[in-house]
């Protein structure tokens, strides 16, 4: 591929490099034109899935090169990238070392039309993609300093802010009778969009747990024991209070010590500070939490008023400190050099925690065993070159409830692919996203993660090597917390 104007093709005594240029900023038509072209004007093309991102790869020679790209017929250059001033106005520049230094691009491989992949442009605002997606030897390194600092200012504003100011103006909360069975909650949980629901007892007049889609699981797996296929019958003779006790049950064969703790209700009440409701979450390893009020002193006469999560505290965050990013050092630091997150290891790195990813044609079955097992709650669907396809979540299991599937399915003969073709449907009642598969690159800054994560719908960024989307590792909002906090 070569512009006209580069007569480099005719020597053949120089070594060319393919190089990939990209324009991530959208425009109806982008052009690069460089020192390499002649200043001529070479088309780009959009990056399929992707309409918003340009690119395109040019083989030029080593040396010093200077660009820009003509967006709509209007010249620009990109200012997250190198530049200077030169004949040509503001030009961005590219240095290629040597032949070796880099390796041939790699286009982006064809997303089967049934995936739910988001594909973020911001994950691939690069601008030459033609390295392996390591960090350089002189990327910046994170200072127990700057780290320091951030974690003190970050806590100091959590601590002055309360979950009264999570609760938005007007909400619709779903709280489900104990009493209630196990298949009638099921279906609720599926028709509202929502992965989880606190308990109320009416005996008790208090709230005594949650009922989350992990429950599900469970039950699924347990009745799978009885049979091959689940029964109607059998989740209606489940209330969700029997349902309680069979797994307190379950945990105390499961326990050497025949011991079983009941959890207690995770909740907060409204004048409690975000940092203490950040804590509460992470350290019961739940996904929401109950914001509670009772107007008597021994806290008679409940009231939910709202279920908070992580997302919201993130966006807390990120809209204290969005005009004053400089107050925390380490947001531009690149997620590949933090320690944080689950990351494919790579050859030569000690053993560590392995990334849990499966293939489309696994069982049902298989998943939610690893889901259970490997305690994560989601798990990256990849081909055989372990390239993102999709994601299967707790919160899928739900989609079974859909026409009463769930009473004729074997776990162990439905594979992935087909259970996530039933929750495709999106829950816009809620406004959660319908696109599962939100991405990042490792090169990415900590700030731009944050404010993906903050979205609504969003709990977890997949990384993945720009072209390929070849998984490289997934970073939740409990990775980010548990690294803010410290």
């Amino acid at each position: 591929m070569y512009p006209a104007g580069m007569d480099y093709a005719r020597d053949s005594g120089t070594a060319l490099i393919p190089t990939r240029f990209v324009w991530p900023y959208g425009g109806r038509s982008v052009c690069l034109s460089g020192t390499f072209t002649g200043w001529s004007q070479w088309p780009m093309t959009p990056v399929e899935g992707c309409p918003t991102v340009f690119q395109t790869i040019c083989s030029i020679p080593p040396g010093y090169h200077q660009y820009k790209f003509i967006v709509d017929g209007e010249w620009r250059h990109d200012e997250n990238q190198p530049f200077v001033s030169g004949s040509y106005g503001t030009v961005n520049t590219v240095l290629l070392a040597r032949e070796s230094d880099y390796l041939p691009a790699v286009l982006t491989p064809r997303i089967p039309p049934s995936s739910s992949m988001d594909v973020d442009s911001q994950a691939f605002q690069r601008l030459v993609r033609v390295s392996d997606g390591a960090l350089p030897d002189d990327a910046s390194r994170i200072s127990q300093t700057d780290l320091d600092i951030s974690r003190h200012r970050i806590s100091a504003v959590l601590s002055t802010h309360t979950a009264y100011e999570l609760l938005p103006g007007s909400s619709k909360v779903i709280a489900l009778d104990v009493d209630l069975p196990v298949k009638q909650a099921f279906h609720i949980l599926h028709e509202q969009g929502i992965p989880m629901a606190p308990l109320w007892d009416f005996s008790r007049a208090q709230f005594v747990g949650v009922l989350s889609a992990l429950d599900f699981i469970l039950i699924m797996r347990e009745l799978g024991n009885h049979g091959s296929n689940l029964t109607e019958e059998e989740l209606e003779t489940h209330t969700i209070s029997a349902w309680k006790e069979a797994k307190s049950y379950l945990s105390r064969q499961a326990n050497e010590h025949g011991k079983s703790v009941p959890r207690r209700l995770v909740w907060a009440g409204p004048d409690d500070n975000l940092k203490n409701v950040a804590l509460e979450i992470l350290q019961n390893g739940v996904a929401t939490i109950p914001i509670i009020h009772s107007p008597a002193q021994d806290g008679s006469y409940p009231q939910l008023l709202y279920l908070a999560s992580l997302s919201e505290i993130l966006k807390h965050i990120c809209r204290y400190f969005k005009h004053s990013p400089e107050s925390l050092p380490i947001l531009q630091l690149p997620i590949g050099a933090i320690p944080l997150g689950t990351w494919v290891p790579k050859i030569g790195e000690p053993n560590r925690q392995p990334l849990a990813m499966l293939r489309p044609t696994a069982s049902l079955n298989a998943a939610l065993d690893l889901l259970v097992q490997a305690q994560v709650s989601a798990i990256p669907i990849v081909d055989d070159n372990d390239s993102l396809l999709d994601i299967y979540s707790r919160s899928d299991i739900t989609a079974l409830a859909k026409d009463k599937i769930y009473t004729h399915i074997s776990l162990e003969e439905m594979s992935i692919h087909q259970a996530l073709q039933l929750a495709e449907e999106p829950y816009a009642s809620y406004g959660l996203s319908s696109q599962k598969c939100h991405m990042c690159l490792r090169s990415d800054p900590l700030h731009e993660v944050m404010e993906r994560l903050s979205r609504p719908g969003v709990r977890r960024l997949l990384v993945v090597e720009a072209g390929s989307k070849r998984v490289e590792g997934i970073i939740s909002l409990s990775d980010i917390f548990k690294f803010l906090l410290g």
